[in-house]
Parts: structure tokens; sequence; C-alpha cells
């Protein structure tokens, strides 16, 4: 449903003639070639004439530019500043409106500069342009529509519009005011019209093409269909195939629980039949036990009796030997009575000859002189030799300080030079594989180069705070961390012939860049903004590498800020610093070429992923020059301690030497002392024989001795032969009844035996069963383990419902004829070819895709219906109303023209539903013979048009609803003839009541 057309309430004039709206008073100061104007226009016609050059068109522009216009539509200066009088600075339009009644006066006043600065005033009163174009729009003044404001430089214009263009204007200037908003609703309904048919008319061939490709291809689906039923029939009967596996060892283990019961029960009856024949084997063994404690203890007295009479017989055959030995003794006795006068006479020869001996033996003196002197020899080779063995602890301690601080160095530069490699690994990571090759090419190659060659320029550089680094990565290109740098220009085209191939750049350093680097100085200011530091001051490098990094990039121009810089980075700039680093952010600032206005940059920091992983390489040549002192110093060392230890050794042996002199001299003492102390001993040895030889008693007695003696010796003879015949008699006594006894046991055991053989061999029944009821124990276990898995596999592949368990019903019960018939079922899919394997999934594809767009088609018909009703609605409120206006318009246009004596015409252009497309048509024809044809710049002349125009301009002068129309020089061009007829009917038309005033 259209809106319901608002009518725009007619604009009628007062008793004081005016309309609501129209000028009353226009005030100009210093405005293009006025210094001042006040003109104050009639309510009707009001005509400004002048020569060229006196104002005319100044007067036109301060209406348009007084009124909310911009520059851009009076046709001349695009900028408000232009139409200040040239010389001054600054100039005002100050227009005056009548109100709604004739007491109230609106006052618009719009002040300008050469700055191209407005400001307005309402009633004496600033406010914004907007409240001014309220205003303007309330009287429906619009000095952007050509029909109703017409400068001089813009009345071409008007002559090239397209009838499109002045459908929309005279839309805008007259008749209702719905009708623009209408129109422009109609084309874009149009437009979507259009859209909505062109997306229906494609859809629907789509939907017919893709229909008729899924007819060619039900058959093949079909055929497609029934493979696909085959193989899931095929994938059922392969879900079944494990449950039939499942039901088969189900079978196996419940046989296998039945063996295991079978064999339980011989076990116990095994078991009943063992208990049954051990008990007559134990009341055996108890007996026999019985008499084996007998025959033990009668074994023990023999054993007893037999120990007895062997230590009696014993005891007797010793005093046999005694009184043997007492008469050998008697009969020694009388044979050696000779012999010991002998013995006492050797005896006192042998005593005189030993005391002769120590009398003669010479005296010996020990030399105390060549002791003490060898003394005191080895106690100064002891001194010497302790003191070397001070020094060389002290050597060692030394020696093994340097070692320990030796590997240390070696252990801090092995890391040092893994902190190369992660350095060298990150270049690679970022893109430069082959920096590894480049940088030990560089190091097999040094004794070649003239000079000190730098790089990769990451390994040189060290940033020990991560801020810092952060920043100082933002700053330098990516491609100079992995570069060389050289100083000498023949080593630069030696590397970069070299080094071509590893795509690393080379940059050389003469010494002279150009300019002298900023000292480093802090002012106040940049400490009261946070500065503390500046990109250059915050990293070491070798003298060549800072320098070229500082030369080319600039590091002594980048400052170092705070979060408090972040704050006042305005103030930056006013310190004339350019760029800035904080830690959230990097700052800079760029002066223009043309001008000297600045444009600033904010762009946030980002980590550090190269930088971190570098390290000190002064520090590195530091520590192996520390390696090297410190070898120096450990072989030096070692050279000493070798010659501390010869010294030590020959100081060891000349002491060994004068110990050897001395202990051989101390021998021969202890070996003279040791001569006569053994002749002192040999005298009194001899002396004691002598003695003991005089005090033995005589012959006679010791015989009676011996008699007696020998007598008590056979007494007790005797008595062991009286125990030994006791001990015989009960001895045999004994062993009687120990044969009894052990008699009796034998036959005990000739019958434990007999039964012990007949209970192993019930054991070993036993011991079959045993082992038959644990194998079946095993196998139940194995096959209810195959069950478990069987079941597992079985349920993983497919779960038993209802619906399944009814289709396992109708397919075979065996797996042979199962197997089979998955088989039967496979091939006859496989008969089945097919050129595109992926049809049925095509065609299923294209059917939903069908379904959509038959769902979009069915939506779209139904938008297109909905909009056609849409623009008929639209139309019937809208092309009416349009034609009537047209037509009102054509009738005075007709007339006016008549009058003139030529002929015109205005017709509306219709396009059916092409709204974009309408348009009206003016057409004219200044001669008899001629015909009407359109108004253009290519049939009429410029005279011709001009009348054409203004008089299409009267026509719409009682349909306009505005307060006033303007039109500057509109008789350019014009002969004096068609310019009075233009003029009498311009004065008839501003005569009507109600009309707008004219200038």
């Amino acid at each position: 449903m259209a809106e319901p057309r608002a009518k725009r309430a007619r604009i009628e004039r007062g008793e004081d003639d005016y309309m609501p709206g129209n000028i009353i008073e226009i005030e100009l100061q210093n405005f293009m070639t006025f210094n001042h104007l006040k003109c104050k226009p009639g309510s009707r016609l009001n005509l400004v004439i002048g020569p060229n050059g006196s104002g005319k068109s100044s007067l036109v522009c301060a209406i348009a530019l007084g009124l909310g216009g911009e520059p851009q539509l009076l046709g001349r200066a695009t900028s408000v500043g232009a139409y200040v009088k040239r010389g001054e600075e600054s100039g005002h339009i100050n227009i005056s409106l009548r109100g709604d009644t004739k007491d109230e006066q609106i006052n618009i006043t719009r002040k300008i500069d050469t700055r191209n600065k407005s400001e307005w005033l309402f009633n004496g009163k600033a406010v914004p342009k907007k409240d001014i174009l309220q205003v303007i729009q309330r009287f429906n003044i619009q000095v952007n529509n050509l029909t109703q404001f017409l400068p001089q430089d813009r009345v071409c214009e008007f002559a090239k519009l397209t009838p499109v263009q002045l459908l929309e204007e005279t839309e805008k200037a007259v008749g209702d005011p719905q009708l623009p908003i209408q129109h422009r609703a109609l084309i874009e309904k149009s437009r979507e019209l259009k859209n909505i048919q062109l997306s229906v008319e494609r859809n629907g061939e789509t939907l017919n093409q893709w229909r008729a490709l899924n007819a060619e291809l039900e058959k093949d689906v079909e055929r497609v269909r029934q493979r696909e039923e085959l193989l899931t029939k095929v994938e059922s009967m392969k879900n079944k195939l494990p449950w039939l596996k499942y039901d088969m060892k189900k079978a196996e283990y419940m046989e296998a629980k039945e063996q295991e019961k079978d064999a339980k029960k011989k076990l116990d009856e095994a078991a009943k039949t063992l208990n049954d024949l051990k008990e007559p084997i134990e009341k055996q063994k108890q007996e026999k036990a019985v008499l084996d404690a007998k025959c033990k203890k009668a074994g023990r007295l023999i054993n007893e009796n037999s120990k007895r009479l062997t230590e009696i017989m014993s005891n007797e055959s010793h005093l046999g030997v005694q009184v043997r030995g007492k008469y050998k003794e008697m009969e020694d006795m009388r044979r050696q009575e000779e012999s010991n006068r002998q013995r006492i006479i050797k005896a006192k020869e042998g005593l005189a000859a030993a005391e002769a001996e120590l009398e003669n033996l010479p005296p010996y003196e020990p030399p105390k002189d060549e002791l003490e002197n060898l003394k005191a020899q080895i106690l100064e080779l002891e001194v010497s030799a302790n003191n070397k063995r001070n020094q060389k602890s002290e050597k060692e301690r030394l020696l093994g300080q340097k070692k320990m601080s030796l590997r240390n160095c070696l252990d801090r530069l092995k890391d040092m030079e893994n902190t190369h490699n992660k350095c060298l690994q990150a270049l690679v990571k970022s893109g430069t594989e082959r920096i590894f090759e480049a940088y030990h090419w560089v190091q097999e190659h040094r004794n070649e180069f003239n000079k000190e060659v730098y790089g990769p320029v990451l390994l040189e550089v060290n940033v020990s705070d991560r801020v810092h680094a952060n920043y100082l990565e933002g700053h330098v290109p990516y491609y100079i961390w992995k570069s060389f740098i050289t100083q000498d220009p023949r080593d630069r085209d030696f590397l970069v012939k070299n080094l071509k191939s590893f795509d690393v750049p080379v940059l050389n350093y003469t010494g002279d860049e150009g300019r002298a680097p900023l000292p480093f100085q802090l002012t106040k200011e940049m400490h009261s903004i946070g500065i503390y530091s500046r990109l250059d001051q915050v990293f070491n490098a070798p003298y060549a590498v800072k320098e070229v990094l500082t030369n080319q990039f600039g590091l002594d121009r980048s400052y170092i800020g705070s979060k408090e810089t972040d704050q006042k980075a305005d103030e930056a700039l006013q310190l004339d610093i350019l760029d800035c680093w904080t830690p959230e952010n990097h700052y800079r600032w760029s002066k223009s070429r043309y001008g000297n206005h600045f444009s600033a940059s904010v762009d946030a920091v980002g980590r550090s992923s190269l930088l971190l992983c570098s390290l000190d390489v002064g520090e590195i040549e530091v520590m192996r020059s520390k390696k090297m002192e410190l070898e120096e110093s450990v072989c030096v060392i070692e050279e000493s301690l070798g010659s501390f230890k010869n010294d030590l050794r020959y100081l060891e042996e000349e002491a060994a030497k004068f110990h050897k002199q001395r202990e051989d001299i101390i021998k021969i003492l202890q070996h003279e002392k040791k001569k006569r102390r053994e002749i002192e001993s040999l005298i009194d040895q001899r002396r004691r024989k002598l003695e003991s030889l005089d005090k033995e008693d005589d012959l006679d007695t010791l015989m009676a001795k011996l008699l007696d003696q020998a007598a008590k010796y056979n007494i007790q003879r005797f008595h062991c032969a009286m125990e030994v015949k006791e001990l015989l008699v009960e001895a045999v006594s004994f062993k009687q009844s120990f044969a009894e006894v052990h008699m009796a046991s034998i036959e005990f055991d000739a019958k434990i035996r007999d039964l012990e053989v007949d209970l192993k061999q019930h054991e070993k029944f036993a011991m079959q069963a045993s082992l038959h009821f644990e194998y079946c124990k095993k196998e139940v276990e194995n096959f209810r383990q195959q069950l478990s898995a069987a079941k597992r596999q079985a349920e993983s592949i497919a779960t038993i419902t209802p619906e399944l368990e009814k289709e396992f019903l109708e397919m075979p019960t065996t797996i042979e004829e199962l197997e089979a018939a998955i088989q039967d079922n496979i091939s006859q899919a496989n008969s089945m070819l097919f050129l595109n394997n992926n049809i049925l999934e095509e065609y299923e594809h294209r059917k939903n895709q069908i379904e959509d767009l038959a769902k979009k088609l069915e939506a779209d018909n139904k938008e297109l219906r909905r909009c056609l009703a849409e623009i008929d609605n639209l139309k019937e409120n809208w092309l009416p109303t349009l034609r009537n206006l047209v037509a009102r318009i054509n009738e005075t246009f007709s007339r006016n023209f008549q009058e003139m004596a030529v002929a015109g015409e205005v017709s509306l252009d219709e396009h059916d539903k092409d709204f974009d497309q309408f348009g009206i048509l003016i057409k004219v024809k200044f001669r008899q013979a001629g015909q009407l044809q359109v108004l253009s710049a290519h049939h009429q002349s410029g005279g011709e048009r001009s009348v054409s125009t203004i008089l299409y301009l009267v026509s719409l002068q009682d349909l306009t609803n505005c307060p006033f129309r303007v039109v500057d020089e509109i008789n350019q061009g014009m002969d004096p003839i068609n310019e009075r007829k233009m003029f009498q009917q311009l004065v008839r038309a501003a005569s009507q009541l109600n009309t707008p005033h004219d200038c």
C-alpha cells in the first residue's frame, strides 16, 4: 500500500502583496564587486539591468550562498573565500525573508572570509548551518533546482538536461511533494523487479536443465541402488558372520565346561581312594617306628659297650707299653753308666773352650764421628727434600687451579659458540637457509682478508635489555642482520664473488659516511616527557658495525621513552624528535616535501625473534684470549713441576745413599754384639749342662724306682682284663636282643613297601586326574577368553537389536553357507559396472539442488508478484498525477509558444515499467516549414534554447509552490524580437495571483 499523499500547502499572498518566504531585503558587505549594497526587491517581477561587470550576477550569487547553497552550484569558484571582494579579509551576506505574517521577519546572515570559513546568524544569533537549512526547507526554497534557481553560468546546463533529469527537477519544483518520493520508490522497485525477473528466468532455466540431467541418470541410479542394496545385504551378512563365530565359540566353551566337570569328578574319586590307602600304611609305620626305637636303643647299648671295651683294651695296651718301657730303661741304664762319665769330661772341656774364645774375642769400637757426619748430611738432605716437596705441592695446587679455570673457560666458550649456533639457526628459520655455510666460509678464509671482516651482524650486536632488543630489531631492516661488513673494497669484492650463492648482503665501511653522529645529550624537556635514552646507546658492537647501523638507519635520531611518553607523544615533535620508541608504540613523524606540515604514524612494538639469541662477540674474543693465557700458564707450571720432581728425585737418591752407608755401619756393630752374646750364651748353657750331669742319682736307686713302677702297671693290667671279660658277656646279650628287634622291623618294611607300591600306583592315577583337570580348566579359560573376544568383535561390528535379529533369521545359519552367500552377492554387485562411480552422489546432490532451487524459484515468484503489486499500487498513485501535471505544463507551454507565433509542446516520455527512463520531452518549432523537434544543442540555436527555457520556466509559474525564482542572463543569445515576446510572457505570468516573485 502506498502512503497517502500529503498535499503541499499553497502559498498565498498577504495584504502587503508579499508571499511567505519572499526576499524583502538583501544587504551585501565586501562581496564580489560590491563594497556595500542594500536593495529591497518588490513583491512581483524584479529585473536587474546593467552593463557587463556591474554586479548583476554577484547579486544572484549572494542569494544562492546566503540561503545555504554551496559554491559549486553557481558554476564559478569552488570555495566560498573566492567570493570575498579582492583586497578584503572578510565579508557578509544578509537576507531578510517575509515570515508567515506581515509582521514576522526572518533575517539570515552568512559571514565569510578568505580562509574559506563561514559563520551563520539567524535573527542575529549564531546557529549551525543545519538550522538555516531547516528554515529554507520550510518555505520550499531550492537553490540547487535549476527550475527555481538558474544562475548565469548554469543556463547552458539547463538545456543539457536529459528528459529524465528534467522530469526529476520538475517533480521537485512543482506539484505534489510525494511525486519525487514515489518516483524514486518506483525506480528502486523496478530495479528490484528486474533483478527478480532475471533471477526467476535464470533459475527456471537451471532447474529445467538439472531435471533433464537427473532424468537421464535415473536408470543408472536404479542400478546403482540395486548394487548398493546387494552391498548393504553383504554388510549385514558380514555383521552376522562374527555372531556365528561367537555361537561356535560358545558351543566349544560349553563342551569344555562339561569336560572340566568330568575331570573334577574323577579327581575327587582318586583323592578318596588315596586317603583310604594311606591309613593302614600310617599304622604300619607307627608300629615300625616303635621297633626302630628299640633297635636304636639296643644299638646304642652295643656301641657304648664296644666303646668302653675299646677304652679298657687301649688302657691295658698302654700299661703294657709302660711296663716294657721300664724294663728297657733299666737295661739302658746299665749300658749307659759308662757313657755318663765320658759326657761330664766332654762338658768340662767344652766349657773351657768357650770361655777361652770369649776371652780371646777382640773388642769392637763403633765409628761415632762417621755416624754423626752421615746423620747430619741425611738431615740436611731431608730438609731440602721437604722444601722441594712443599714447593712441588704449591705448584700442583696452582696447576690444579689453572686447569679448573681452563675447564671453566672452555665450557663458557662452548656455551658462547652454542649461542652463536642459536643465532645462526634463528637466521635460518627466518629465511636465510645457507647462513651457516657463509659463516664457516668466512671463518676458514679470515687469513686472506686485508682488514677485519664482521658478520653476520646479528652475531656482532649485543643487547642486554629485552625491551631495547624489540626496539632495535623493529628499527633495523631484516636484511642487515644477515649481512657481512668489510673495511676494505678488495675484501668486499672478494666476499661478493664468493658469497653470491649464499644469498647474503655484503656492506663496506670506509670510515667516512658523510655525517658525524649526534652527541648523546638529553635535555630537561626530553626528561619531562619520559625520554631517557637513544637507540644507538642501548647496544654494543664493534666500531665499524655500530657506525654502519647508526649512519644508515639513523639510530642516533631515534629516542627511547617510557609509558609517560605515550601520554605526551604530541610534545615530542616540538622537541625536534621525529622517531620515538615506547614500551607499547613506535612513533614516527615525516615532513612533507611540498609544504611545512607533518604527518604522523603509530605502530605497535613487535617482539624480537633474532636479537635475544645474540651474544657479544668481543666477550668471545676475550674468552679465547683467556683460554690461550691459561693454556700457556699450565704449560709453564707443568715444566716447572717437572724440574721440581727431578730435583726432589736427586735429593731422595742422595739421602738413600747416606742411609745405606749408615745402615751398613750399624749392621757391623750389631753383628759384633750378636757374636759376643752368642759366645756368652754358649758358655752359660754348657755350665748348666755340666751342673745337671753332676746332680744325677746313682744307678741302684734308679733301678729300684723302675721296678716298683713296673709292678704297679702289671696290677692295673689285671684289673683291665677282668673288666673286658664282663663287657664281652654283656655285649653278647645286647646283640641277641638287637637281632630279634631288627628282624621284626625288616618284616614291617616289607609290608609297608608293598602298601606304598600300591599307593604310588593310585597316586599316579590321581596325578593324571589332577593334570587332566588342570588342562580342562585351562581349556575352559582359553575358550572363555576366545568367547569374550568373539563377543567383543561381534559387538564392535553390530549390536543385536530385534530388527537385526529378525534379519539374521533370514540368513544362512552356518559359517560356510554364510560366506558362500556373501561371495555370491559380492560377485553379483561387482558385475554391475559404471563409468562414473559417483553417479548416485551426483544424482542425490543434484536432486537436493533441484529441491532447493524449486523452493527458491517459488519464493522468487512470490516476491515477483508482491513487487508487481507494489509497483502497480505506486504507479496508480504516481502516474495519473504526473500525467495531469505534464498536461497542465504542456497547455501553458503550447499557449505561450502560440502567442509568440511559434509552436511547442511538453510531453511525458513513458517506458512501461522502466521508471528510471521516464522523462519530459520539450519539443519546439521556430519555423513554419519545420516540424516539432526535441529541444537540444544539435537542433536549436542558443537564442532558441533560451526562449524555450524561459517559456518552460514561465509554464511552471502557476504550478510552482515556492516563494521566488531567480534567472540570470536568460536573454543571452536572443534577438530583440524574441527578447520582447519573452518579456511580455514573463510579465503576464508574474502578474497572476499567488505566483512567486521573479528576479
